[in-house]
């Protein structure tokens, strides 16, 4: 009897141990994200990334030994929306701490807002964002580099460069939105570096449904290899109208984000085969940093309710890298306090599931590793051929290499 009850009493001391430790408030972490939308389907991702995160932290005894509460409204893929949503966060709410949103488009309207509330914010996958700002307190989860627009499109013209012939001409179109232009910028900058002559370079308005006008004045310029810029949507609508209308480069794809989904994917099946890509993560044992398989293995297993990507290979690992970044430095600096963590995150290499890194001046990455893929064999219109990397190889760079380019274009696709 004396040994159960000094059993219990032990239980109840640390039921009370643990209880203790979330006496205190929330750490509120806010942030807008696209839940609807053209952006919907990888914003759910992210956000799944930053629960399971949030969950893992508190699980370990929160920040500080305080529990990590997540505060967040739907952005629904709509730039004007953001300003509003992180000006309630920071002066309504209250929140303590800011991330986020995802994506290009959302993050510049936001870290406006961030910047006159002296905060510190990590951003998912945006683009080149703080090039205009160079605010000193803006990080940014992105594999891109200290020179992030060239670096988005530097693998796709080293391969062009590199095959015999060289291509001479390329054809560059864009979306006409945050993301989409700063590609566009740095494809420009690589290509006249490469030599060649671009005899194509538009914009298209976002919303565009009919790409069969922009692909056949592509098709008129007569290109030897065509480079796009474009989110989800129109990652899908311009694939399938080059495939319609029979467009024929040597080299064709670019930076499609929508081709990050398995599910657009599946969707496009074969229409795929030879579309050149950048990602920022896909299945390797060079790309298998500590906890990412564990990540992934309880997002997959939460995505069936998700409705969005089953397989999570960039937006889940990107988010959940952002937080982790951001409770390193809470608890490095024992502090809520803004200077101090950006002072923080200026100082310190981190290793996370998206790997290993330091932050530069402009708080991009102090390394660049963009992947470029393409899609090889894709048979059917099935998730699974996605699962392991057989169906879309890494081409460049060498060191991160798992096949090899198939080229020119209409040789892949047979």
């Amino acid at each position: 009897m004396k040994a159960i009850a000094s059993i219990a009493g032990a239980a109840l001391w640390l039921l009370a141990v643990a209880q203790g430790a979330f006496a205190a408030d929330p750490i509120r972490l806010g942030f807008s994200m696209a839940l609807t939308g053209g952006l919907a389907g990888n914003g759910k991702q992210v956000l799944a990334g930053l629960e399971i995160w949030r969950e893992d932290v508190n699980a370990e005894g929160g920040l500080l030994g305080r529990p990590v509460e997540l505060v967040y409204y739907d952005d629904q893929s709509n730039p004007a929306n953001v300003p509003a949503i992180y000006a309630k966060l920071i002066d309504i709410d209250k929140v303590d701490l800011v991330i986020g949103p995802y994506a290009t488009n959302m993050v510049a309207p936001a870290l406006t807002v961030i910047m006159q509330h002296n905060m510190v914010d990590i951003s998912v996958t945006a683009l080149a964002v703080n090039s205009r700002f160079h605010y000193p307190r803006y990080f940014s989860m992105i594999s891109a580099g200290p020179t992030p627009k060239i670096a988005y499109s530097r693998g796709f013209f080293a391969l062009a460069a590199a095959q015999k012939p060289k291509p001479a001409t390329v054809a560059i179109v864009a979306a006409d939105a945050e993301f989409a232009k700063n590609a566009a910028d740095g494809a420009r900058e690589n290509a006249k570096a490469s030599g060649l002559g671009i005899v194509y370079d538009r914009t298209y308005p976002p919303g565009t449904v009919d790409f069969a006008p922009i692909v056949r004045a592509i098709q008129s310029a007569s290109p030897d290899i065509v480079f796009v810029a474009a989110y989800p949507p129109d990652t899908v609508g311009m694939i399938r109208a080059a495939n319609e209308a029979g467009l024929a480069p040597k080299m064709f794809g670019g930076t499609l984000v929508g081709l990050a989904s398995a599910t657009i994917k599946a969707q496009l099946g074969p229409l795929l085969n030879g579309v050149v890509t950048n990602e920022l993560w896909l299945p390797s044992s060079k790309l298998d940093f500590p906890g990412v398989r564990e990540l992934l293995q309880k997002y997959q297993a939460r995505a069936p309710g998700l409705a969005t990507d089953p397989l999570g290979y960039t937006f889940p690992i990107f988010s959940y890298a952002a937080a982790q970044v951001l409770g390193d430095a809470v608890e490095g600096t024992h502090s809520l306090d803004p200077g101090k963590i950006a002072a923080y995150l200026h100082s310190h290499s981190f290793t996370t599931v998206a790997g290993a890194f330091r932050f530069g001046p402009d708080g991009e990455w102090d390394q660049e590793r963009v992947l470029w893929s393409q899609f090889q064999r894709v048979t059917d219109n099935s998730v699974d051929q996605f699962r392991n990397g057989n169906r879309e190889v890494v081409v460049w760079p060498a060191e991160y290499q798992t096949g090899a380019l198939v080229y020119p274009y209409g040789s892949a696709r047979k």
